[in-house]
């Protein structure tokens, strides 16, 4: 029983530490390919192209809620997402002030 007991620690011990370690990993919207997205909960195939082509077509995401515009996202899916999305990072924010 000991063993079992210490295996089972062992996992949630990992698990725990590996999930903590993703959820800090948000994707940018604004640089992620439609690959990177799907990694993202409740994006799929057809929406992770649905929004490349909208930052292709209307221009850089101002916020993660300008989402709702994408065919196929709706506030659940948005919500879903939760913070694994971002519009940016300190490396774009440092791009973008020289525009």
């Amino acid at each position: 029983m000991n063993v079992r007991q210490m295996l089972l620690s062992l996992f949630v011990a990992m698990f725990m530490a590996g999930g903590l370690a993703w959820a800090g990993d948000a994707v940018n919207i604004n640089s992620a390919t439609a690959k990177e997205l799907q990694k993202v909960d409740g994006i799929g195939a057809k929406t992770a192209a649905r929004i490349v082509v909208y930052r292709e077509k209307h221009g850089p995401f101002k916020s993660v809620d300008e989402l709702l515009n994408v065919k196929g996202i709706g506030k659940k899916k948005l919500d879903k997402a939760g913070d694994e999305l971002t519009v940016s990072d300190s490396a774009d924010d440092k791009e973008s002030e020289g525009h």
